[in-house]
């Protein structure tokens, strides 16, 4: 399997890696992989991929079989042999993008405490649907309120639980749509905050940023009605 070193360091942007194998589709794994592969919303990383004798834009990521992280080339090109060391290079632009609209939207949960039924990430913006009969009444001053989150300067770290102790605490999931991988026996989750200073606690694969300031200031866009529940709503980052 591929080792997830994003998820040990999300602001890891280089490293080296071995070819693995070679899909059928002409999809690269490596045994160590700084590049996160489309899930939960978030999309797949760009980059590079260099080896003596060659380079290959890389168009994103997309997971495989078990925790295999499967690169896919941008163009066809000549690929790297199995066996064959080479360097990977995120898009580090793009990624930490992601990473601020990511956290942006833990946060947005947090001042719209209803259920979320689905949810996407973009380089400039992000979105979250709610099970909301009702539009906001004041919009405003749900900006207002994730803005003030967010200048908290909060520190965004991971930790680790059983599936028996989420099973205990049903109310950590606020994905109505996604439920949090299970079989490996831990599930990651992502705290914003400190102890009792938390703001957010929920599973997540994602990557995020180390600090909320890191975020910015974010603006609330258009909330969109999605049928008689379900509105849309989304974010912008300044």
């Amino acid at each position: 399997m591929t080792e997830l070193l994003y998820r040990n360091d999300a602001y890891c942007r280089e490293a080296t890696g071995v070819v693995t194998e070679i899909t059928s589709e002409g999809g690269i794994v490596l045994d160590r992989s700084v590049f996160y592969p489309t899930s939960g919303g978030q999309p797949g990383d760009s980059g590079t991929l260099s080896w003596k004798g060659g380079t290959l834009d890389i168009a994103t990521a997309v997971k495989g079989q078990g925790d295999d992280v499967v690169l896919l080339p941008a163009e066809p090109a000549p690929l790297p042999a199995i066996g064959q060391e080479v360097s990977q290079k995120l898009n580090w632009d793009r990624r930490y993008r992601l990473m601020r609209v990511h956290t942006a939207l833990h946060l947005l949960s947090v001042i719209i405490p209803l259920p979320v039924s689905g949810g996407a990430i973009a380089t400039d913006k992000g979105r979250l649907d709610f099970n909301m009969p009702d539009a906001p009444e004041d919009k405003a001053a749900l900006e207002d309120d994730l803005n003030r989150l967010i200048a908290c300067n909060m520190d965004v770290s991971e930790e680790w639980i059983t599936d028996a102790e989420l099973d205990a605490q049903p109310d950590l999931v606020k994905t109505m749509s996604v439920q949090p991988p299970r079989g490996s026996g831990q599930i990651r989750l992502i705290r914003i905050g400190v102890g009792p200073e938390t703001a957010d606690l929920q599973p997540c694969g994602g990557t995020h940023v180390a600090n909320t300031e890191e975020i910015g200031r974010v603006r609330l866009g258009k909330i969109e009605k999605k049928g008689r529940q379900n509105r849309r709503v989304y974010l912008h980052l300044e």
